[in-house]
């Protein structure tokens, strides 16, 4: 059965998205109203353990909120986002030097996760506020090689293959496996689901083209 790339592409921007709006701060009120109205796209067929385990987390997250105003869901998420990632003294820090054993935290593995970015010439948004190696900085370097695959690039597999090799795939298991045993919010609940499942298919895929 040959596969809609132009489809594939389109769903692992929606969900990649996704994970950089959940984890980059608290959730967007248009996020919360395309979850709530049943916008985002959820696939009709199994996908991964992790993935599909992810999606159901978010439709249960949608039939708990179901009729109420994005903007008091937000409200309610905030405290848990606050608690959860910035503390004080959070118990999850989503960042690569945090999780990984052989650099001090926000030590020389940042310049690192750095240099990696400037060799396929990519240079963080200003808008993340946190350091390189933030989960939503890394995931958002992700989502540049994805539209650069889709434009045509074909040495974009090769960076996404040896970012994943270097950095990316070597805490995400270790950070959403935190996430979810520090939280009982659905939300982020399926969004350390939806982190485990799709990093390991974006590899599996980079793997795939390389």
């Amino acid at each position: 059965m040959s596969v809609d790339q132009s489809a594939l592409y389109e769903a692992r921007l929606e969900l990649v998205n996704f994970l950089i709006d959940a984890f980059a701060d608290y959730p967007p009120e248009e996020l919360l109203e395309r979850l709530l109205e049943g916008e985002f796209t959820v696939p009709d067929r199994e996908v991964s353990e992790e993935l599909d385990r992810g999606f159901a987390k978010l439709e249960e997250f949608a039939t708990e909120n179901e009729g109420r105003d994005p903007a008091d869901v937000r409200e309610d998420l905030e405290p848990e986002y606050t608690r959860v990632f910035v503390g004080p003294r959070p118990p999850v820090l989503p960042h690569e030097t945090y999780f990984r054993t052989d650099t001090d935290f926000r030590g020389e593995g940042l310049a690192k996760v750095e240099a990696s970015y400037g060799a396929s010439g990519w240079t963080p948004p200003e808008e993340y506020p946190e350091e390189n190696d933030h989960v939503a900085v890394e995931l958002a370097f992700l989502r540049y090689l994805i539209k650069r695959q889709r434009d045509g690039d074909e040495e974009a597999f090769g960076f996404q293959r040896v970012f994943h090799d270097e950095h990316l795939s070597q805490w995400i298991d270790d950070c959403a496996e935190e996430t979810l045993s520090t939280t009982d919010e659905t939300f982020y609940e399926a969004a350390a689901h939806l982190l485990r499942g799709y990093v390991a298919f974006e590899e599996e895929i980079a793997n795939a083209m390389t």
